[in-house]
């Protein structure tokens, strides 16, 4: 059921992070949208327990999880306009 439970909060962190923070060279589709919002509760979760905010294995809620989808979508944000320019 965590894994269930991984998914819906990472595709609906991804969905509230791609309208926050909205762009051309963005990923789009079901599937992006999901994993983009599971690699940024893996990225708040990284983050928290680094900086002591949460206990080793506790993971980020659905704030933390749209605050790591945004700082992703940033960096894929970087990245796409530094390949472009070679």
């Amino acid at each position: 059921m965590s894994i269930l439970w991984t998914i819906i909060v990472g595709f609906v962190a991804g969905v509230v992070a791609k309208f926050l923070i909205p762009g051309p060279n963005e990923p789009s589709g079901f599937v992006l949208t999901t994993i983009l919002g599971i690699v940024g509760a893996f990225v708040a979760s990284y983050l928290g327990q680094a900086l002591g905010w949460y206990a080793p294995g506790e993971g980020a809620g659905i704030i933390g999880a749209i605050v790591g989808a945004i700082i992703v979508l940033m960096v894929w944000a970087f990245l796409s306009k530094r390949g472009n320019t070679a």
